[in-house]
């Protein structure tokens, strides 16, 4: 009686792979996909199909090695060309991946939803955007989700059409040029007070005077058509035109919230006041200063009791002083170190972003 030598198999075959999956007449059909290659193959980025499908099979289950058979294919795709049948559940099927994958690529679609808002939109009292924190609070505050089979530009128009009828903002202005012929250029100015848009500049020498404005976006293409009617034309300067300065850090508190969702304080504002509270040590000095031994501390330029000096040397206060301090600047009072903490940790939350 004859025996086989069976030797064990190091490599695990089909095991780093990505795995559509597309369930047709009952049955469950499956492809061996490169990882990060089927979005590319949908979004039409890779047009090869040999850099997209690790084999031109069709499986039942791609993980334990189990082919279809050609009956249930011809049943289900009526032919039992294996090329075509994967290209079909490409197209068609779903991509298949862990629960650590989704929530990690929804988390970073949820902040790049995010950033398009922030870049899209402004404070209408300051016109200054707001920083992308308070935009990704104010998605939660509307129960905002994400959907991964639309793009994070088409969520993100959604996110401000929400955003607008709950919240102060409103869409950033384009900042255009219209141009015209000399002779026309009267007509022009009549077009652009019936936009009633704003203007920063004009310049009427030469052959082709321009004007530069702000309008709303959603003007954009009839200030196009209409345009040819003066023979002008329109060059936009910037997608989103706003006030100079930073982010708009100080309306984060008067943000108002509808009562049909109620409104939760900011962590950012519940740690400012909790911090203000521990750190009140100008007003106990004031009361306590008569009759007991004082320090002066030189970073924060303040008089204190003595028990008290070594909690001010642990507070945020003086460490902000001590560091101004050192690179020779004044010293700040407490409540001007808190917003100017305030004011760089914003800053801060802008850095992570590359716009």
């Amino acid at each position: 009686m004859s025996r086989t030598l069976v030797q064990p198999v190091g490599q695990k075959r089909l095991t780093n792979v990505a795995v559509v999956r597309l369930r047709k007449h009952g049955q469950r059909f499956e492809i061996a996909c490169f990882p990060n290659k089927v979005l590319s193959w949908r979004t039409r980025v890779e047009k090869d199909l040999d850099e997209v499908l690790q084999s031109h099979t069709v499986y039942s289950n791609v993980s334990k090695g189990v082919l279809a058979k050609s009956k249930e294919l011809i049943k289900a795709f009526g032919t039992d060309d294996q090329t075509k049948i994967c290209i079909e559940i490409l197209e068609k099927g779903e991509l298949q991946v862990s629960g650590k994958e989704r929530e990690a690529q929804l988390s970073s679609q949820f902040r790049d939803i995010a950033t398009i808002v922030m870049e899209k939109t402004i404070n209408p009292d300051t016109r200054r955007p707001y920083t992308i924190t308070m935009i990704e609070r104010l998605m939660h505050e509307i129960h905002f989700a994400v959907d991964p089979n639309l793009t994070s530009k088409e969520q993100a128009l959604k996110v401000i059409k929400k955003l607008i009828e709950h919240f102060p903002i409103k869409r950033a202005p384009l900042r255009v040029r219209f141009t015209a012929p000399k002779p026309n250029f009267t007509g022009l100015m009549e077009k652009v007070a019936e936009w009633n848009a704003t203007v920063i500049s004009n310049d009427i020498s030469g052959t082709q005077p321009s004007i530069v404005c702000e309008i709303e976006p959603s003007i954009l293409h009839s200030c196009e058509e209409r345009l040819k009617d003066v023979q002008g034309r329109v060059e936009v300067l910037s997608v989103s035109a706003h006030a100079e300065g930073g982010p708009s850090v100080e309306q984060h508190d008067n943000v108002e919230v509808p009562q049909a969702v109620p409104a939760k304080e900011s962590d950012a504002v519940a740690e400012i006041s909790e911090t203000m509270q521990k750190q009140s040590i100008c007003t106990e000095i004031q009361g306590n200063a008569q009759g007991k031994q004082q320090r002066r501390c030189k970073e924060c330029d303040v008089l204190m009791d003595d028990k008290l000096y070594r909690e001010h040397c642990k507070s945020g206060w003086h460490k902000h002083n001590y560091s101004r301090h050192k690179n020779g600047l004044p010293p700040l009072s407490q409540e001007e170190c808190m917003v100017e903490m305030e004011l760089a940790d914003s800053k801060k939350d802008l850095k992570d972003y590359d716009f």
